[in-house]
């Protein structure tokens, strides 16, 4: 006796959807005041302030910098595509004044003896400094990305804009910052608020009664 062919579909397992795990604005503002010295200072605030990987940060090369335009060339990033991010011109001064100290060669953040300044070092620059803000929130330095695209998705950057800056290949990458940004969040009213702001004059009179069963 032949079986006859049949074919079941078993639905795949949903993925658990991770949100990333974001800094505050003024966790941020704590963790860049309490890095060490300039040179550890850039580099989170480049981290932060263009939203740019690790692994790219340690590849920036000097000719890299477009000063003028206020862009950074970002050469082979992830899926080997290029790409320019916008350099913050607060950052400007900052900037100047270490490469006016340390005076890099061919690297912008390089070694006590030259070449590309270790991934391990940069990891150990934030969670010093990190450490030393009191912010205890678990995670690497790239949390500071993560604070960059949330925060920007909340001042209103466009997300196909985010995703450009950010090097996503895929929209729906970026997508994920929307469940952690808080500008929607904000906009809604609880009902109750609402509510009780029409009882206003109610609840005063019911708050100033005493009740009978306490003493």
């Amino acid at each position: 006796m032949l079986w006859e062919r049949f074919s079941i579909e078993i639905p795949r397992p949903k993925k658990q959807l991770q949100l990333p795990k974001v800094l505050s604005f003024e966790e941020v503002q704590r963790i860049l005041t309490a890095t060490g010295n300039i040179k550890h200072m850039l580099i989170l605030s480049l981290c932060y302030g263009t939203g740019i990987r690790l692994s790219e940060i340690v590849n920036i090369e000097i000719e890299d910098m477009d000063l003028y335009r206020h862009k950074v060339f970002i050469r082979r990033g992830k899926g080997k595509k290029d790409r320019y991010v916008n350099l913050p011109t607060s950052i400007m001064v900052l900037l100047g004044q270490y490469i006016n100290i340390y005076k890099p060669q061919r690297y912008l953040f390089e070694g006590q003896y030259g070449g590309r300044y270790s991934v391990r070092s940069v990891q150990s620059v934030f969670m010093q400094a990190k450490h030393r803000a009191g912010v205890y929130k678990k995670m690497g330095i790239h949390g500071l990305r993560h604070s960059f695209a949330t925060h920007c998705h909340e001042q209103g950057t466009d997300l196909h804009l985010l995703q450009r800056l950010l090097g996503h290949s895929n929209i729906k990458t970026t997508l994920i910052y929307t469940h952690v940004s808080q500008r929607q969040l904000e906009m809604v009213v609880s009902p109750l608020d609402r509510m009780l702001k029409e009882l206003s004059p109610e609840m005063k009179q019911i708050s100033t009664k005493k009740d009978g069963n306490n003493t």
